[in-house]
Formats: C-alpha cells, structure tokens, sequence
C-alpha cells in the first residue's frame, strides 16, 4: 500500500474533511480558531514574527476571504519553521497541553495534509502520544497498556479502528515486552529502543498512517515514555538520598569528577544538578541527546555514591544506619529467658522511639523524595481513586491526577500539585509527631510554608479559570482545599 493510497484512506474514512461547498471554509475557520493560541504561543517563544497586531489575535467566530487566507498561510509558513523539539518543549511545560480540542484540532490539521514530510510525520508521532497522554484515564497509567486501551483514547481522532496487530510492527512489541525488565538508567542505556522505533516509523513509509499503526506507535511511545521518567525519577531519588544522608554527616562537598566538575563541589552546588533534572528534555529527542543526558545523570549517581563510600564508609545501596552485628544469624545467639526477651524488647522500642526523634525534621526536598519514590516502587493498582503514602508517621491519601503530576505527567499544574500535595505531607506528618511526643517545633516549621503554598495555589486556581482550563482549575481546588483543611486541624492543635 503507498502513501497516497493510504492518505485517501486516512481521510476518507477516518478523518471527514470539511465539505467542499460553501461551509467548508466555516469548519475549516473552526479548526484554524483552535490551533491558533498554540501557533501565537510558539511564535512569541521562538521570537518569530506574528503577522497580527495585539488587538487582532483572537479571531473572530466568522471570517472574510482576506482574513481567512492570512491566517492559514502563516500557520503554513510556521509549520515550516516550527521543529518537532520546539513544538514538544512548549506544549510540555504551558498548560496548552492541557486543551484536547486544541491537540485534537492540530493533529487533525496535520493528518489532512495532503503530502506530508518527514517532519510532518515526527510531529504527528508526538502529538499523538501527547494527545493519548492528555486523554486517557489515570487508572490504566500504572499498567501495561493493550492496543484495545489505546484504540478507545484515541478514538475522536482516528475513529473506529481495527486493534488487530500488524505484523510489521512487531519490533514495537518486542521491544514494549523488553522494557518491563528494566531496572534503572543504565539498564536502557545498553540498549537503542529510540533508534530502533525510529528505523520502524522510517521503514513504514505512508503505512505509518495507516490507524492501527498509528495505534501501535502511540502505545510504544507512551510506554518507552514513562520507562524513562520512571528509571530517571529512581536515580533521581538515589542521589538526593545520599546528598541528604552526607549532610546529616557533616559533609561539606562532594567529589564531581565523573561528572565533569571539580573534586570538592558545594553538596548545595550538587543538589541544584539534581533538581535540574526535574525538567523534561528541551532539545531534539533522539537517541543520542537522550544517552548523553542519562550518562550525566548516572555519573552524578556515581560521583555521590563515591563519596558516601568515603564519608560514611558505605555506599547509598546499603542499608544506612544499622547497628554492628544486627545480621548475626540467630543460631549463633544463645536463647533468652522471658523476661530478658521483654527488657530487650522495651529496650529496641526505646530506641526506635529515640532513633524516630533524632531523625531531622522534613523539609520540602525530602518529603518530595519519599512522595515519589513510594509511587514508582509501588504504582496503584488499577482502578484505584485514591492511593496511600506514608511521610514521617502519617498517612497521606492522594487522588488520582495527584499520583499522576508525580509519576507520568510533567508541566506547570502537575508541578502546582505536587507542591499542595508535599506541603499537606509536611503538615500532616508534623502534626503526627507533635500529638506523639508534644514537640510542635516542626509544626512551627511547617505552618509557614504551607501557608505560602496555599496563598500561591490559590493564584494558580484563578489563573487555571481565567485559561478555561477547568480540569486544572478543579484538580487544584480540591488539592487546595485538602492542604487548607490539613493546616485548620493544625492550628487547632
């Protein structure tokens, strides 16, 4: 089947074009009205020229020959100038992300062109998985994803579509099934699953936009996606932990050769280059941009391992903190009477007690860390509205677009919910340890922050609705509201 053959399909049957009579060029207004904020936006963050003075940038709902025809030719002239990492990097980290009649409308715009480039083709690669990102339903983000799942996401995009794997796409799932045994950054390193999903979509030709392939790369892609974050966010996680457990031993420095800087870097130097590593990839997304950013990662996992090794005399892969001799087997320890069993009983929780209190008080870095490794370690199962995390000695229930800002989403709300969901951990876990031990020195520490967090979500909210991006707008009320009551039962105390 060749590309034209295909195309006709696409169009014909999955993707109604707007009549060729008059009110053709009414539905294709509708469709240039919706991408046209996303085009403005790209326009002003790579500082090209936008033919439209200020007081002209929203269209109007009816338009004249004259304005119709400006208008489509500038998003024609930025199709051209726009690269697919530049279209990636805006949509990721502004809340145009988070409209799905804009995602909609533009990848809509791109299918129905009738010869596609290259570049066509790698934009409809990504706003697909975008859109799918966007659409699907929290619960099937913490498993393994089938074509079917996929199919009825994407399904006001493609239309009905035939789940029936194509045989030349095998090595998509070849390589979907190699992905559930990776372990960490290193373990994806040793192999080339970008490459080679590209050599794929290459291959194919004008069979790429047959549906069910299009099914299929989206299914890979949004799978190879969250391996990524989900590999980077352990490592992530590692190296804060170490940066933490070096300070808490005094250590002023740490070794960064491996990284590539000095050999006594300032650990708040080290724990900047860690948070860095928070934002998605903002350059062209290809396989060797992405091994030479996880190569700097695992070097700065190895520079902080090092130095622990030094410091402490063990690597952040070993259990921190155990006493001598804890893993004698118990054959070689005569048995204890009763009542000696009971004294030493009373005597380890004395410890543990002691041992709880000497920890140092949570701040905001940390309790992120604890947050996001529990949910990589342990993702909710499917179906699950609300999921359970322990910081401190509390319990935290988090909804399900708070599991999601953590471990598959990325941009300004998922960061704004994140932060309310961090802020309501420290409260809760402050107000734990207060009722227990009647310190609320903690407590004083955390009223604080989480007073500027509500005062700064509450902004968020109004400018979520000023967007019309009610979903945001809702998810951070609720989160809000959450924090808000977290930090009334508080003050009570």
């Amino acid at each position: 089947m060749d590309e034209a053959t295909v195309n006709k399909m696409i169009t014909t049957l999955n993707l109604p074009a707007p009549p060729k009579m008059d009110g053709a060029r009414q539905a294709q207004w509708e469709e240039i009205r919706s991408v046209f904020p996303i085009y403005l936006a790209l326009a002003k963050h790579l500082q090209l020229e936008i033919p439209f003075p200020p007081n002209k940038r929203v269209l109007p709902e009816k338009a004249d020959l004259d304005l119709f025809s400006r208008a489509q030719a500038w998003l024609d002239a930025m199709d051209q100038q726009v690269l697919v990492h530049q279209l990636r990097h805006l949509l990721q980290m502004t809340t145009l992300n988070a409209s799905e009649s804009g995602l909609r409308a533009l990848i809509m715009r791109h299918l129905r062109k009738p010869a596609k480039s290259p570049m066509d083709r790698d934009k409809i690669d990504f706003l697909m998985v975008q859109y799918f990102a966007l659409c699907a339903p929290t619960k099937i983000y913490h498993k393994q994803i089938e074509l079917n799942e996929v199919a009825q996401v994407m399904k006001p995009v493609l239309g009905e579509t035939d789940t029936a794997p194509l045989p030349w796409c095998e090595p998509l799932e070849k390589m979907i099934a190699a992905l559930r045994s990776l372990k960490s950054v290193r373990d994806i390193l040793k192999t080339d699953f970008i490459e080679q999903g590209r050599r794929v979509k290459e291959k194919a030709g004008g069979m790429f936009y047959d549906p069910s392939a299009m099914l299929a790369f989206v299914r890979f892609n949004f799978l190879l996606r969250r391996t990524l974050i989900e590999l980077m966010h352990a490592d992530l996680i590692f190296i804060r932990s170490g940066i933490n457990h070096l300070e808490q031993a005094g250590a002023k420095t740490v070794d960064c050769q491996t990284y590539g800087l000095t050999s006594a870097e300032p650990i708040a130097r080290v724990r900047v280059l860690a948070d860095d590593w928070k934002q998605p990839f903002q350059k062209e997304y290809t396989e060797r941009s992405v091994s030479q950013a996880f190569e700097k990662l695992l070097a700065l996992r190895a520079d902080v391992d090092r130095t622990m090794v030094r410091v402490l005399g063990k690597s952040a892969d070993a259990p921190l903190g155990k006493a001598a001799g804890e893993n004698v087997p118990a054959g070689n320890v005569a048995p204890a009477t009763t009542g000696a069993a009971r004294a030493s009983e009373k005597a380890e929780e004395a410890a543990n007690r002691q041992a709880e209190e000497a920890k140092p008080e949570l701040d905001f870095e940390s309790c992120m860390d604890q947050v996001w490794e529990q949910l990589i370690s342990a993702p909710p199962s499917r179906g699950r509205s609300m999921t359970t995390v322990r910081v401190g000695g509390a319990r935290l229930l988090m909804s399900s677009w708070e599991v999601a800002a953590f471990v598959t989403e990325d941009g300004p709300a998922a960061e704004d919910l994140r932060r309310a969901v961090v802020a309501r951990a420290l409260v809760t876990a402050a107000l734990e340890k207060a009722k227990e031990s009647g310190n609320t020195t903690g407590l004083d520490r955390a009223l604080p922050i989480a007073r500027v967090e509500v005062s700064r979500l509450q902004e968020r909210v109004e400018l979520a609705k000023q967007a019309k991006d009610t979903e945001a707008a809702v998810n951070l009320g609720i989160s809000t509201k959450r924090l808000l009551s977290a930090l009334d039962e508080a003050e009570k105390l």
